[in-house]
């Protein structure tokens, strides 16, 4: 049971600290030191509230809470988060809007498994929602995956995609964010290469690691200096017995989580201090910027060790995609092979996590791809988290993934959807909002 001592000494510690804040938070607000002027009891009062609330959110699976569209019609039409496809290590959603005819856009967004949980994207399907269908692939917790449901690596994660793209049909359009990027590729290869017309219509890639030796990161420095035994002695534990999956050897979410805080140390420092004194003014509120952030910051999850570790040797240090050497179950997949998907990339100019020049090498692997059908949009001053979820994805990016879409959608020009380009500003303020800055290290 390699690690689970300092996985149930993680949990400890975080349990811990929960405890702290919530005693700290009951203890300073008792009614009697009201009669004291002393402002360090505000103090104690909102340090707790604030560590309370940060520690319990480390093992709570955000809600989508998604808002309700606003239709044509002037009524309000609600969104209800449906599973189509469920299986162990991740489920098909589906976004049903309520009395709303399907959209001639069907979106499967394509969610990294790195860390946070699929709702780091709920600003991404807010803004898509009035115009698509939208899919998203949402992956499990590791740490609730009994061991008896076996492996998942990047192999595996590859045939999901697969199974999900065919489940979809060929009028999808797939956009893969960050992590999953270089295997969406080798998704649409395989169904390029076995059923032809089960291939997506459009593949836009955002930010994703495709090459990551294109353009050297502090994510690949790190990457290339640490050998595979170090990597795994030093990040891998198993799973302790509070949980379902107990025994899954994986890289803990709150191991990740020190390491995302460690990279921008100082600007969440400010953040939390900032916090503490809105809350002890009595000016801080329950659904500020800040609680709506880190509420999903902070929201981690475990992935299984496989995976992990085959994404830092096969994606990073042998470039298995990069140089179109890739397989599945022994089988070589080509990704010279997709031909009647249209590929869009996109990039963020100040992005440190997926420099630009890894995801633009996507066009040049799509050898059999015609020129006209594909694209590439560099962003200006866009850092990692924004080219999907932050300002630049609300306004400039969305409306030219909606054209590339348009562009190779297979119904007439009559009956294509009008973009409106106004909405792209109408979902400004429906999800995370960044306080600390694009380049806060989420890990996507």
């Amino acid at each position: 049971m390699k690690g689970v001592v300092s996985y149930d000494a993680m949990e400890t510690i975080r349990n811990t600290n929960e405890w702290l804040g919530a005693t700290a938070r009951a203890f300073a607000s008792y009614p009697v030191f009201a009669l004291s002027p002393n402002p360090m009891f505000r103090l104690i009062s909102a340090w707790g509230h604030v560590t309370e609330r940060s520690f319990a959110r480390m093992v709570i699976k955000p809600d989508w809470e998604i808002p309700a569209i606003l239709g044509e019609d002037g009524q309000d039409h609600v969104v209800y988060p449906e599973p189509v496809m469920r299986r162990a290590f991740g489920d098909l959603i589906h976004f049903r809007v309520s009395r709303r005819e399907p959209q001639l856009r069907k979106v499967l967004l394509i969610a990294p498994m790195s860390g946070h949980y699929a709702t780091l994207m709920r600003s991404t399907v807010t803004s898509l929602l009035p115009d698509c269908e939208v899919y998203v692939t949402d992956w499990h917790n590791a740490r609730d995956i009994p061991v008896s449901e076996g492996k998942f690596d990047i192999e595996d994660y590859t045939s999901y995609l697969v199974d999900f793209i065919r489940f979809l049909g060929p009028d999808t359009n797939v956009v893969a964010i960050c992590q999953p990027a270089p295997l969406a590729l080798a998704a649409t290869a395989i169904l390029a290469e076995d059923e032809p017309a089960s291939q997506p219509r459009t593949l836009t890639l955002i930010g994703g690691p495709v090459d990551p030796d294109a353009a050297a990161t502090d994510v690949t420095d790190f990457g290339n200096r640490m050998t595979m035994g170090e990597l795994e002695h030093l990040a891998i534990q198993s799973v302790g017995f509070k949980y379902r999956g107990a025994g899954r050897m994986v890289y803990p979410g709150l191991a990740q989580l020190s390491s995302f805080i460690a990279m921008n140390a100082e600007t969440h420092a400010k953040a939390f201090i900032d916090k503490i004194f809105a809350e002890a003014r009595g000016t801080a509120t329950e659904g500020d910027r800040h609680n709506r952030f880190y509420d999903e910051y902070l929201a981690v999850m475990d992935m299984t060790a496989e995976f992990y570790l085959s994404t830092v040797e096969r994606i990073f240090k042998n470039l298995e995609i990069a140089q179109n050497r890739f397989t599945v179950n022994g089988r070589p997949v080509d990704i010279g092979r997709i031909t009647s998907t249209a590929v869009m990339t996109v990039e963020g100019a100040n992005d440190d996590i997926s420099a630009p020049g890894q995801c633009v090498a996507a066009l040049d692997l799509c050898s059999g791809v015609p020129a006209e059908r594909k694209q590439q949009h560099l962003e200006p001053g866009a850092g990692h988290y924004g080219i999907f979820a932050g300002k630049s994805w609300r306004l400039n990016i969305r409306p030219l993934v909606l054209d590339f879409i348009d562009e190779n959608m297979s119904v007439p020009d009559s009956i294509k959807p009008r973009r409106r380009r106004a909405r792209g500003g109408v979902a400004a303020d429906c999800g995370v909002n960044d306080p600390v800055g694009d380049s806060s290290k989420i890990g996507v």
